[in-house]
């Protein structure tokens, strides 16, 4: 769930967005002013259902999630993809989006998932309800979509509130699995540790100049309640680190993360960091396991 612990938002508010970046746009704003919308409306590490105003992320991908939780979607040629929800109220943020780029949620064939924490899936069921798309999943998350309720193994189990379970269809796929979903080829790659069922997910982008390969990567975070010692689930550990290693291995020249924060989103949405980064992956890598590291020595120290 958390990244970095951070309180739920405050009542969702209308959100206003006024030529937002679409390709039947009459007037579209171009992609560097509709990021400074963004950078403008949000913060560092901000609330989950934060309204924010979708943008142009490279070629057919767009953010149309809130200030605090990622939703992506991607635009295909026989319909478009969903990648996360966010809570049940962020959901409602995500379809405001969506329409404000001239689709709608009734357009999505596939809802896919980070991991399986309530601020990310809230409300994958109400967008699957509005949407009638299969939800594409890991084998160990979907059964906590379909119940709503955390998987006992969760090193965070206990500390969410209950989901909507989802009703319809959810299809399981495995890593390194490729699938091609609204005209668009996805690969799904697995990146437990943070959850038992995180997934991350790798595509390529073209625009006009060029082509970039985009990685969704889940959060990685050493996360837990207080009473829970990593230390004392070293086959838990081991398969945290080879999630970790997954992600380090692969192609990435644009990093995307479940919160915008954990990717540098506010900073490079500002210029102050590259948009596009080859080393992204790597660097991200690099950052949780110096996290999981800390953890674990934090816990041998207090035995």
């Amino acid at each position: 769930m958390f990244d970095k612990i951070v309180p739920n938002a405050a009542p969702l508010i209308a959100l206003v967005c006024a030529g937002c970046a679409h390709a039947n746009a009459s007037a579209p704003l171009a992609p560097e002013q509709n990021r400074a919308a963004w950078a403008a409306t949000c913060t560092d590490w901000d609330e989950w259902d934060k309204p924010a105003p979708p943008y142009q992320i490279h070629g057919n991908v767009y953010y149309v999630g809130t200030c605090g939780i990622a939703a992506i979607l991607i635009v295909g040629d026989a319909g478009i993809v969903l990648i996360d929800s966010g809570t049940e109220a962020g959901s409602q943020v995500v379809e405001t989006n969506v329409a404000a780029l001239g689709h709608s949620v009734a357009e999505v064939k596939a809802l896919l998932t980070s991991h399986e924490h309530y601020d990310h899936v809230g409300g994958l069921a109400r967008l699957q309800q509005l949407s009638g798309a299969p939800v594409y999943t890991s084998a160990d998350a979907a059964p906590v979509l379909r119940s709503g309720k955390d998987n006992p193994r969760d090193p965070q189990a206990g500390l969410h509130d209950p989901m909507a379970p989802v009703a319809g269809e959810i299809r399981t796929v495995r890593d390194s699995e490729e699938i091609t979903l609204a005209g668009v080829t996805i690969t799904a790659v697995a990146t437990p540790g943070h959850t038992l069922g995180a997934m991350s997910w790798q595509w390529q982008s073209c625009d006009s100049a060029e082509c970039v390969t985009i990685v969704f990567g889940d959060s990685l975070t050493a996360v837990s309640s207080d009473e829970y010692r990593f230390t004392d689930h070293p086959e838990y550990v081991s398969m945290f680190r080879r999630g970790i290693a997954r992600l380090a291995a692969l192609d990435c020249d644009l990093l995307l993360t479940p919160h915008p924060s954990a990717s540098n989103m506010p900073a490079r949405l500002k210029g102050e960091a590259p948009w596009i980064d080859p080393g992204a992956c790597q660097a991200y890598a690099a950052s949780v396991t110096a996290r999981l590291d800390a953890r674990l020595a934090k816990e041998a120290a207090a035995k």
